[in-house]
């Protein structure tokens, strides 16, 4: 119920981290969450903060909006939220970034909270959409590095 992908990009930390954590240009880098919106008068990444995302599942539907909340906030090292209630996410999402040599090993990370019926879809679909959240987050790294790369 763990899925994790790193791409080294040829950038500072500081310089990824200011891209990662902008919610509002996930669109430009994600297949599946193709906008989002600050809520509750937030306006960056501060643990604590919402956000709802736009998000095409598959990239083919259903299409819909969720509500997320940010766990981790720190620049130029990680941003990580939750998705569905504050209290209780159904899944958190995360960014860490490692500084390597010129640039920095970045890594995406999707962990679904262990309830039962999670743990039950996780059983029976599972392999279907780690394979799917693998390649998402790849696609979504390696257009973030081609982004800090051209700069």
């Amino acid at each position: 119920m763990h899925e994790s992908v790193t791409v080294h990009m040829d950038a500072s930390p500081e310089r990824i981290w200011e891209l990662l954590s902008d919610v509002t240009r996930i669109g430009s880098y994600s297949p599946e969450t193709f906008e989002a919106e600050w809520l509750e008068g937030a306006t960056g990444p501060a643990t604590g903060a919402k956000f709802r995302g736009h998000v095409k599942r598959n990239g083919r539907g259903p299409t819909y909006w969720t509500t997320c909340t940010v766990t981790e906030s720190e620049p130029g090292r990680a941003f990580a939220f939750g998705v569905g209630p504050s209290d209780k996410p159904l899944s958190i999402w995360g960014y860490t970034i490692e500084p390597s040599g010129d640039g920095a090993d970045v890594t995406e990370t999707f962990t679904l909270t262990p309830v039962v019926l999670l743990r039950l879809y996780w059983a029976v679909l599972g392999w279907s959409r780690g394979k799917t959240n693998r390649r998402n987050m790849r696609t979504t790294l390696e257009r973030i590095k081609a982004e800090v790369e051209a700069r």
